[in-house]
């Protein structure tokens, strides 16, 4: 089972960025997914996760309408579109997968202890 991410960087304020996160191994659409993000000195934080067997969508209230999450299933990859990028948005991101049961485990809609599988992480930066 293997997650490689792909993307990240440095962007202005205002500006787009789109993560990838190649999986290996497990299936994505059957699968949980997910994206989650942490700054130095403080936990890492669930922005938004997805699985089509629960039927559940979620975004961090700080992201609505301008991260969007996606899997494209033919490659096996999901991605995180971020848009209106903020300076605030700055921090290492990482993708996540899960099976379908053990997704919600915690109870929770979008936390990190619920994901088995996790990407490599990748720094976004948006400064001007």
């Amino acid at each position: 089972v293997q997650l490689v991410q792909s993307g990240g960087g440095l962007v202005q304020p205002g500006g787009s960025l789109r993560l990838s996160c190649e999986a290996s191994g497990l299936p994505l659409d059957t699968y949980a997914i997910g994206w989650f993000r942490q700054v130095p000195g403080k936990e890492r934080e669930g922005i938004s996760c997805f699985s089509a067997t629960h039927g559940i969508t979620m975004y961090k209230d700080t992201v609505k309408g301008r991260f969007a999450i996606s899997t494209d299933n033919a490659k096996n990859t999901m991605y995180l579109q971020m848009d209106s990028l903020k300076p605030e948005d700055t921090a290492v991101y990482s993708c996540a997968a899960t099976p379908p049961e053990v997704y919600r485990k915690s109870g929770h809609y979008c936390d990190a202890v619920d994901f088995a599988s996790w990407g490599q992480g990748t720094q976004v930066t948006v400064s001007s």
